[in-house]
């Protein structure tokens, strides 16, 4: 599924400026863009903002520190590919659950 930046936001609850810059720093970051410009976010995308945020909001780690740790989980997931197929699946049901919840509770 491909995800607006509002709902990236919504899901993440990271705001568009700090997804903005986050494409600028991270490398395999860069939700491509439809006809009008507007950012589209992979599943991998999504998977790859809540990674971040775990690790700079969580664990405190500086934005550097956070994309070379990305930089080595992308070494273990290449090394693990089958196992990590299944858990993004499961990712991308789990975020499509949470917005049809939020939009059915938007609609009450």
């Amino acid at each position: 599924m491909a995800y607006s930046i509002g709902q990236v936001e919504e899901l993440t609850g990271i705001k568009p400026h700090v997804l903005r810059y986050w494409e600028e720093i991270i490398p395999g970051f860069a939700p491509q863009k439809d006809f009008g410009g507007r950012r589209i976010y992979s599943q991998k995308e999504l998977d790859m903002i809540i990674r971040l945020k775990f690790l700079i909001y969580e664990k405190k780690y500086t934005i550097e520190g956070a994309r070379n740790q990305l930089i080595a989980e992308a070494q273990a997931v290449a090394d693990n590919a089958e196992v990590m197929q299944k858990i993004q699946s499961i990712r991308s049901q789990l975020s499509d659950a949470c917005l049809l919840i939020q939009k059915h509770r938007k609609q009450k």
